[in-house]
């Protein structure tokens, strides 16, 4: 069984790429928070097929409804989320979604439908004969389920079914906010060989060091509006034009792109994470590292950090705090209160023009050529906003883990002690 963060908040999703839709159900949010349809939106409209230039050509609208979790007394407002159709054996069924209410601590239910299928794209890989693409899954899928898998965009495995990591997460990041004022934002910051001048990190600590006590609401919009504003998701524009020259030429060639993507939380909560086996460490490079095509994934300084002394590589702490951020935000697992840091890197996409040597996956082998099929040339060009939920699912559970262990009597008491 697949779920993504947990024990205490968790996302388990379900759908393939060509299937009817993508179903959600997001597990511990508490009760009491303000939640929109839109806030979940938002997110969907970033990670979705079509939103950038730069990646897959398929459209899907991805629009999300929403089932359950939600309550509130303004009925009208609650139930205008839409309308949910259904005909089954010519037998027609409508009900209204949810459109803004509370949480009510119960399981929150998402599903968003799949509208833009060209199954027959797929047949090429069908079968015990059919044939495997190098770098991806179908050969291993095929074995792994006995024959029994469906091959259409990929299935299970397409990087469709990383709606469900941003509805939760949209989730996650909306409580995170209203509680701490925690932000997550992401960067690309390299196209192949092209390296971006600008880091994320190091400009969300310099704001971070100016605002000891929070960074704004306010400044936190500027930083997201100068990052939409480019070509392809960066704090870089002039990177962002390149890069996409780069990959508009290397899409014409039948090839693809690798990626790396900065990741930063600002605002954290101290002291959440485990020191050991439920480390935050742990389980950022376990939900980030895991996301479709990543093949690396840093904390802080990452990499780097073999090359220097301990005398260099410590960060100096004062009354005050840390003055530098070599570790990232995290330290034995356990948030500091400084940025969290994260850097991500994504292999090129594996299915491509270009001709290459393979098998069917009867084990023949074979001159391979891609026939059909609309793939993103470079898919760490639409990943930033699944990694910012994954973060945020992470954090999230380790927040209310943290909690879980300052029990309060108080919150335990359904009557007075003593009566009138």
């Amino acid at each position: 069984m697949e779920i993504l963060g947990g024990p205490l908040f968790a996302v388990a999703g379900a759908g393939e790429s060509h299937g009817p839709a993508i179903t959600t159900i997001v597990f511990g949010c508490p009760p009491g928070l303000e939640l929109a349809r839109s806030d979940i939106q938002a997110y969907l409209d970033r990670r979705r097929p079509g939103s950038n230039k730069h990646g897959t050509p398929r459209r899907e609208q991805d629009r999300v409804a929403l089932l359950s979790g939600l309550y509130s007394e303004d009925h009208d407002t609650l139930l205008a989320g839409g309308e949910i159709v259904t005909v089954l054996d010519g037998v027609e069924a409508r009900a209204a979604g949810y459109e803004r209410g509370f949480t009510t601590g119960e399981p929150i239910a998402a599903i968003v439908l799949s509208t833009s299928q060209r199954s027959d794209d797929y047949r090429q890989f069908s079968g015990p004969t059919g044939e495997v693409r190098p770098g991806h899954t179908d050969l291993v899928k095929h074995h792994k389920s006995r024959g029994f898998v469906d091959v259409r965009g990929g299935g299970r495995s397409s990087y469709r079914s990383t709606i469900s990591d941003v509805i939760g997460g949209s989730i996650a990041r909306r409580y995170l906010a209203h509680t701490f004022g925690t932000a997550i934002f992401s960067s690309i910051c390299q196209v192949g060989p092209l390296q971006s001048t600008l880091s994320l990190a190091h400009y969300l600590e310099e704001l971070a060091a100016a605002h000891p006590h929070g960074i704004p609401a306010a400044t936190l919009a500027e930083v997201d509006e100068r990052l939409a504003a480019a070509e392809i998701h960066t704090l870089d524009a002039g990177f962002a034009q390149a890069a996409g020259q780069l990959i508009k030429e290397t899409r014409i060639q039948g090839d693809s792109l690798g990626a790396a993507v900065e990741v930063v939380a600002v605002n954290v909560p101290a002291l959440v994470g485990e020191p050991l086996y439920q480390s935050l460490k742990v389980r950022l490079m376990g939900a980030l590292g895991g996301l479709n095509a990543v093949q690396s994934c840093e904390i802080g300084a990452g990499a780097d950090v073999v090359r220097r002394t301990g005398s260099a590589n410590n960060d100096p702490i004062r009354a005050h705090g840390y003055v530098r951020n070599s570790h990232g935000g995290l330290l034995g697992g356990i948030t500091t209160g400084m940025p969290l840091v994260c850097r991500v890197g994504f292999k090129p996409t594996s299915t491509i023009v270009k001709p290459q040597q393979s098998v069917r996956k009867n084990l023949e082998e074979i001159e391979f050529l891609l026939k059909k099929g609309r793939h993103d040339p470079c898919v760490g060009v639409r990943a930033g906003v699944t990694l910012e939920s994954r973060l945020a699912i992470e954090l999230m559970n380790a927040v209310l883990m943290h909690q879980a262990t300052r029990v309060d009597p108080a919150h335990f008491t359904l009557f007075t002690r003593n009566p009138a």
